[in-house]
């Protein structure tokens, strides 16, 4: 299986690594300038930031594309703070995986100009690893978790690296995979360790359900599993085949803080291969179709209409900052906060709400500020 998938990049595989490593950059460039303006805080934490990838991989695809961990890689040699902070661990059970994922590292030009050389290992993702993480009080790190299957994926596993500040994780979900293995008890272990508390209502309910609500809820379930552990904002990326007639993966990103959720959400906005009154489907879909269906966690398919209506009942009498409001009604919905600029500049000149400034002065014709106050009527 490994040989076939690295023949060629797949363009969902480049998309999967391009949401990676956009994503990477931006929270590199946030830990780095937290760690700069807070020295006296963090002390020693406050000079490393590590990427960890359980399920590296060889480096290359076969038509000489790089993968995530070689694109990682040179964004760090290409820049000066990185070089002199980024620690790199990349694992691999597939020996072979990791002899040529060795040699593609040396061979990357300026590779000795980082500060910490990437370390690799050639180890089976299991609890002996969960209970190291748990142990340790982790750097800020990007942790990425792409498995075959579900084997080696646990919520233990994923929490056990974003307990700490600064740790964000992205995970791949073989939607497939794991479809198949929760009604199939040979697998019971491995399902329970991905759902934990949610696994046995959610057997109970998928049996009641057609395709598309199955897959809802089996996201839906996930996410709320993740959230069991605290506060967590949980993000899904939705992946057709190549026919674009059904789901193969989901893209899942996890983080304690809502800058990450709200970077992230516009990187996904962009990658999306569809949208609908500007808003985007969350998805890529070789064939751009925009699924009718509406999932319980993410309408994605919601016009700006929607969004109106739901600020209007939601806040109706209540005078709240935009960033304020952003941050609170945009959980687990699919609007960016572009998306609610142009609803409210829009409500405002309907006069459907009211809004000044810090200064007191309204809205300027076909903007709306960051720092604008709204009242809605009652």
């Amino acid at each position: 299986m490994t040989k076939t998938f690295f023949d060629e990049q797949e363009q969902q595989s480049l998309v999967k690594a391009t949401i990676t490593s956009k994503y990477f950059d931006v929270w590199a460039g946030i830990m780095t300038s937290t760690q700069d303006n807070n020295a006296r805080r963090y002390g020693r934490m406050g000079d490393k930031i590590a990427y960890i990838d359980l399920f590296a991989g060889p480096g290359r695809y076969r038509d000489g594309s790089m993968s995530t961990p070689l694109m990682i890689l040179k964004k760090a040699i290409d820049n000066k703070k990185l070089r002199a902070r980024l620690v790199t661990i990349f694992n691999d059970k597939d020996s072979k995986n990791i002899q040529t994922l060795e040699n593609e590292i040396q061979n990357l030009p300026n590779i000795q100009t980082l500060k910490y050389f990437p370390k690799t290992y050639n180890e089976e993702v299991g609890g002996r690893i969960v209970k190291m993480f748990e142990s340790k009080k982790m750097v800020p790190t990007l942790f990425f978790v792409d498995p075959w299957g579900y084997e080696g994926l646990s919520l233990r596993l994923i929490n056990s690296v974003v307990k700490d500040w600064g740790c964000d994780a992205i995970f791949f979900f073989n939607y497939n995979r794991i479809n198949m293995g929760i009604s199939n008890p040979l697998v019971e272990p491995h399902m329970k360790a991905l759902f934990e508390d949610q696994f046995d209502s959610l057997t109970q309910i998928v049996k009641k359900l057609p395709p598309q609500e199955r897959e809802s809820q089996i996201i839906e379930s996930l996410c709320q599993a993740i959230k069991g552990y605290g506060t967590r904002f949980t993000l899904p990326f939705r992946f057709k085949n190549v026919d674009g007639t059904r789901t193969s993966h989901h893209l899942i990103f996890v983080s304690k803080h809502f800058k990450g959720y709200d970077e992230m959400k516009k990187i996904m906005h962009q990658e999306s291969t569809s949208q609908l009154n500007e808003v985007a489907s969350f998805e890529y879909n070789p064939r751009n179709l925009v699924s009718s269906q509406q999932t319980l966690l993410f309408q994605l398919a919601s016009p700006l209409s929607e969004l109106k209506d739901s600020l209007l009942k939601t806040y109706r009498g209540r005078t709240i900052k935009l960033t304020t409001l952003y941050e609170e009604h945009s959980i687990d919905r699919p609007f960016i906060l572009k998306n609610y600029k142009a609803v409210l500049s829009e409500m405002y000149n309907q006069n459907k709400i009211q809004a000044v400034g810090d200064s007191g002065k309204p809205p300027r014709k076909g903007t709306f500020a960051d720092h604008m106050t709204i009242t809605f009527p009652n």
